[in-house]
């Protein structure tokens, strides 16, 4: 089947601050979904809470908003009800990598066949700037004033210590060719996939900005020293912070399914199978 960029339209208007790196994440989805050639109704997007909230309303598949941090129930509820589709995940690092984090540590070693993509612009932007949980350690904001005192979370080496998870990428907003490559790659992997996304804050962040990651990102598939299948390089090019960030695959591998070892979705997906004879009227009786 062939899809556009139109098609993926919806009426719906971003209300992002001008040059938020969310424009950019929002149409390296659209792009990915294209060049996937899926029915726009095989995916579905399911968003939390902070400015990346709204992403689903901009696409036009399935979504579901959800509340903060419960991006990773909601969307595995939603893929045990239909294997089938094309489930992706959307928030900030505050929604992911803050109240969310339990979530997503068990999300990613249960490896089931769905996507992550984390807006990591390192600051709350929709609360007008305070600090994240990978704000770099230091950094002034409205909620420190000081300089933030903790270490921030690192994102890649956080998955990579979690076994289980089979595809753990790092995108930047301000290259969509290179970004949307790195979204259809997991939406086609077979296993979760968790994408970070360096995403410029124009607003509130005024250190990590386009300039400053144009300066320092490298393409991790244009090393070749560097293998995608070994953890142990993967892990120590997860540190590298400073004069040089890399971005792209950090790990890939094929590793066993969640859903494989359900025997009520080996034949057909939850919401093919047939309820008709099921009576649920004690339930009713007792709950409701």
């Amino acid at each position: 089947m062939t899809i556009s960029l139109t098609d993926t339209q919806t009426q719906a208007q971003p209300t992002w601050c001008p040059g938020c790196g969310d424009f950019r994440i929002l149409l390296g989805i659209k792009k990915a979904l294209v060049a996937m050639g899926k029915p726009l109704h095989a995916s579905c997007i399911i968003s939390g809470i902070g400015c990346s909230g709204k992403l689903n309303h901009y696409v036009n598949t399935y979504g579901f908003e959800s509340l903060h941090g419960r991006t990773q129930p909601v969307m595995t509820g939603v893929h045990l009800a239909n294997h089938k589709l094309n489930v992706v995940a959307v928030g900030g690092d505050g929604d992911g990598y803050g109240i969310g984090l339990g979530h997503l540590m068990h999300t990613m070693r249960r490896n089931m066949n769905m996507m992550y993509i984390v807006h990591d612009n390192q600051i709350y932007g929709l609360t007008t700037g305070q600090y994240s949980p990978t704000t770099r350690q230091g950094t002034k904001t409205a909620s420190s004033p000081f300089g933030s005192l903790e270490t921030p979370v690192n994102p890649v080496k956080l998955a990579l210590a979690s076994d289980g998870i089979s595809f753990i990428a790092r995108g930047f907003a301000g290259d969509v060719d290179h970004l949307y490559k790195l979204i259809q790659a997991g939406m086609e992997h077979e296993g979760f996939a968790l994408i970070d996304v360096l995403q410029p804050c124009t607003t509130f962040n005024k250190i990590n900005t386009y300039d400053f990651y144009k300066e320092r990102v490298y393409k991790l598939e244009e090393d070749a020293s560097f293998d995608k299948t070994n953890k142990d390089l993967a892990m120590k090019r997860s540190e590298e912070w400073g004069e040089r960030i890399p971005i792209g695959i950090f790990y890939q591998a094929n590793l066993p399914l969640y859903e494989a070892s359900l025997p009520a979705i080996q034949d057909k997906a939850l919401v093919e199978h047939d309820i008709n004879n099921i009576n649920i009227t004690g339930l009713y009786k007792e709950f409701i």
